[in-house]
């Protein structure tokens, strides 16, 4: 696959992601004090993709990043999953070899023993 190709599945699946969890906030009874936005920063120049939340809940700052993923020399570095369903496997159902995925947040050393690529 090119690279083109993985940019808009990445930009697919994040704008996906992010609009499930506006409309469950929007069909959620949220109380007044607790906003938080979800944003899609899909930065296609220098191939940075992440779905950040952010804002308040009572008087608690929330911010935080659930997806993190990258493309650096022809392949998707997933840099940060903390989704349920897993990135990757919506990855390979959407026809994304394993050999062009890495699992960035393992150790390089424990790369070898996934069945994705190590770099």
């Amino acid at each position: 696959m090119a690279v083109e190709q993985y940019r808009q599945i990445i930009q697919q699946l994040i704008l996906e992601r992010a609009q499930r969890r506006s409309a469950l906030r929007s069909s959620a009874s949220l109380s007044p004090q607790e906003e938080i936005e979800t944003q899609a920063i899909l930065d296609t120049e220098r191939d940075h993709y992440l779905l950040l939340h952010t804002g308040w809940r009572d008087n608690r700052r929330t911010h935080g990043c659930s997806l993190h993923l990258d493309i650096k020399d022809g392949k998707i570095w997933i840099q940060h999953d903390g989704t349920e369903v897993g990135i990757a496997t919506q990855l390979l159902e959407l026809g994304v070899p394993s050999s062009d995925i890495v699992l960035a947040f393992h150790s390089p050393y424990m790369r070898q023993f996934t069945e994705f690529a190590t770099h």
